[in-house]
């Protein structure tokens, strides 16, 4: 094969991976185990909201197979990221540094507890927060305070937390992130949406920050239709977690007390049945998924398309793959080709701050990378295979 690889081939080998002729999407979930059981099983005992037997039981699966301390279930991962702040202490008109190459949730997330996104850039080996970007920053343009608190030295802002991101299943490189934010006594919040199913250096990803996030929507690895979990590192944590999450409301025979402001994020019975059915066919899902991107792998050898592999010492959920086009004319031109073909393929998010909403949002320092990036990754259709 040439080295420019041509698009007729592309969509003829996802064709070939998928034995598919008709519409092949981006990512698509598969119920083929005790999806259907699990959910009648909520209908016929009336429980189908937030208490029931199936929330526990997912909230333990995830505990179990993510070996996190702690797990609160919540109706999205939006909800979980904005519980998980809330529970780091982040305050109004706080700064939280993650990342601009993101989906828009995490940013939205910071503005949903009053605090502000600062963006710093992202590593072309992981797509995810740069420790190179976020040391300098911190090293030249913060100070801490007498109460050990980090301080932007521009605006005077509080510095609360990191928010890194693992960018399509691929883990951050974590161990440089913690040391980091020790440094400067920031909170570490993983968003771990994507990921999964992913492990750094054995551990899996959500259980190195003091809290993190994991969607359950409808395209991730497994599924609860909508979902979230906040990880936590202690069961004070969680029961705290718990507590807002569910109105905060204090028990009682028969009266409404609640003491505190919370929220109504607790995950429903129904979507906790669906859940646990998908946690049982997790590994095969994975299995599945490392072997597409395997094929992708091999297929773009000795091409100018460069194929996002796993980062050293990581195994990655791979939950979409992708690759770097030569140019952001080259993508284009792939993306209008497979689309057009009824191959669903799709660019990287928008640069958060290049968003009308985040535009004022301040950037720490330039973001070439992210930039790059922003203009020539693509996603490959990349739903896992199970007869």
């Amino acid at each position: 094969m040439s080295n420019v690889v041509d698009s007729q081939r592309v969509v003829s080998f996802i064709r070939d991976l998928y034995k598919e002729q008709d519409f092949i999407p981006l990512h698509a979930p598969i119920f083929k185990g005790n999806e259907a059981q699990y959910v009648n099983d909520t209908l016929a005992s009336t429980f189908v909201s937030s208490v029931g037997a199936y929330v526990d039981k997912f909230e333990g699966a995830i505990k179990k197979y993510t070996n996190a301390k702690g797990a609160v279930a919540t109706v999205n991962g939006t909800a979980a990221l904005h519980t998980a702040l809330h529970l780091a202490g982040v305050s109004s008109s706080d700064y939280v540094i993650t990342q601009a190459l993101t989906f828009v949730a995490t940013a939205n997330a910071i503005n949903q507890v009053g605090a502000i996104p600062l963006f710093v850039d992202v590593c072309e080996q992981t797509l995810g927060l740069c420790p190179i970007s976020l040391e300098t920053y911190l090293d030249e343009d913060t100070f801490l305070n007498e109460g050990g608190e980090c301080i932007d030295k521009k605006s005077g802002k509080r510095v609360k937390a990191i928010l890194p991101m693992h960018t399509f299943g691929h883990p951050c490189d974590l161990d440089a992130l913690i040391m980091i934010a020790k440094k400067h006594n920031l909170v570490v919040i993983e968003d771990a949406a994507e990921s999964l199913g992913s492990f750094y250096k054995g551990r899996h990803t959500g259980t190195f920050g003091d809290y993190a996030a994991i969607s359950f929507n409808g395209n991730k690895i497994i599924t609860t239709g909508s979902g979230g979990m906040v990880l936590t590192r202690s069961l004070e944590d969680e029961k705290k977690g718990r507590h807002i999450t569910t109105t905060a409301k204090t028990p009682h025979p028969y009266e409404y007390v609640h003491d505190q402001v919370g929220f109504n994020y607790r995950l429903a019975n129904l979507n906790a049945a669906l859940g646990c059915a998908q946690m049982e066919k997790l590994e095969l899902l994975l299995k599945s998924k490392r072997e597409i991107a395997s094929a992708y792998k091999h297929f773009f050898v000795d091409t100018d398309y460069q194929f996002v592999a796993e980062p050293k010492n990581c195994r990655s959920n791979y939950w979409l793959n992708a690759i770097i086009c030569p140019d952001e004319k080259s993508r284009q031109q792939m993306l209008e080709f497979t689309n057009n073909g009824n191959v669903m393929t799709r660019p990287v998010w928008t640069l958060i701050n290049e968003l009308p909403m985040y535009a004022d949002a301040p950037c720490a320092n330039d973001l070439p990378i992210s930039q790059f990036l922003s203009k020539r990754l693509l996603n490959l259709p990349s739903s896992a295979i199970v007869e």
